[in-house]
């Protein structure tokens, strides 16, 4: 069953590639963004990866059970020094403006591909293609 969260990204990516986001929504976001300041988008970003990650709940809550106090509590502070050390390596390559042409220039063929691809591989990994063809 958790496979089939596997399209929701799936979804989206066709959504994006066929162009249905309005330019309009966008540039009104990103205004909204800017005009609170970069270390209120850090957090936010930091704290969707986080809350994102709510389909592994079925993996961890079992070896979390295994652990002692101190144990949580380091992996905890680990898991969280390392979001947001991805976030800030993130913030800074965006900064390149190279990088953040270049991904400008091909959003609407990168965002799909990528979505597709993550929805695909979430479907793989937990058998659901697999389930569905062999009905």
């Amino acid at each position: 069953m958790i496979g089939l969260l596997g399209l929701i990204p799936i979804y989206l990516g066709i959504r994006v590639a066929m162009g249905s986001e309005e330019e309009a929504e966008e540039e009104e976001v990103v205004e909204k963004l800017e005009s609170r300041g970069s270390n209120r988008l850090f957090w936010t970003v930091a704290l969707i990866t986080i809350a994102s990650g709510g389909d592994n709940l079925g993996i961890y809550i079992p070896y979390f059970t295994s652990l002692s106090v101190s144990e949580i509590v380091i992996a905890i502070v680990v898991f969280a020094l390392s979001i947001a050390v991805l976030c800030y390596i993130s913030y800074r390559l965006a900064k390149i403006s190279f990088v953040s042409e270049t991904l400008e220039k091909y959003e609407r063929i990168i965002v799909p591909i990528v979505f597709i691809g993550l929805g695909i591989f979430i479907m793989l990994e937990n058998g659901t293609i697999q389930t569905l063809f062999g009905l």
